[in-house]
């Protein structure tokens, strides 16, 4: 029997899988965040258009519509992963240990559940869009694949918050265990080295300890 206070290996699995994972969830936001980039320059073309040549974009509230579902809702699993929701700390940041983990445990399981019930109530307003053949009524855009899209994404959330599900119970069994895959409270200067981490991977630091020799 495995002592409280001990720390487990590292879960080979449940790492694959996060790995998996989080190339899922940086090509969604990838998409998400070219989105916005696409839809400010098709506004800059819309206002050029309309104000100089009299020839505004067709359909661009249409797709103004369409694209909303995309960067709203395809980066939501990326920021729950990176920790960069906003949550209230005052009362999280003086716990530690096993109390911290239960906390953020419980909060999880919350989200879990919310989340659960909006894939299955977006995934019936899908359907409804799918099978009258809903579209937008200036060029008449089909609605649905907007609306498959937030199903999506909220199932890619889903599966996040199972794996942090699992990462806070590991915790909880051995708080002494490092916390992998789950987001930790941490300071300015701490947030932003993981954010430059995430972002460029870990050759940056690999590279830095191979230059100093060690």
């Amino acid at each position: 029997m495995i002592s409280p206070s001990a720390s487990p290996g590292r879960p080979g699995t449940y790492i694959r899988f996060d790995g998996w994972l989080l190339a899922v969830e940086n090509a969604f936001n990838l998409i998400a965040a070219a989105s916005i980039l696409i839809l400010m320059l098709l506004a800059v073309v819309q206002i050029l258009g309309r104000n100089f040549f009299n020839l505004p974009v067709p359909g661009f509230i249409d797709i103004t519509e369409q694209a909303m579902a995309v960067f709203a809702f395809m980066g939501v699993a990326y920021c729950q992963r990176v920790g960069g929701h906003i949550r209230m700390e005052l009362v999280l940041g003086q716990l530690r240990g096993r109390t911290l983990w239960v906390a953020e445990l419980v909060g999880v399981l919350l989200i879990w559940l919310v989340i659960a019930a909006l894939i299955y109530g977006s995934w019936f307003h899908f359907e409804r869009a799918w099978t009258n053949g809903d579209s937008s009524i200036d060029i008449g855009l089909p609605i649905w694949p907007s609306k498959l899209l937030i199903p999506v994404a909220l199932s890619l959330l889903w599966l996040r918050l199972t794996m942090q599900i699992y990462g806070y119970w590991r915790l909880i069994r051995h708080p002494a265990a490092e916390p992998i895959a789950v987001p930790v409270i941490t300071g300015i200067e701490e947030a932003a080295r993981h954010e430059i981490e995430d972002a460029f991977g870990d050759e940056n630091e690999t590279d830095g300890k191979e230059g100093t020799g060690r």
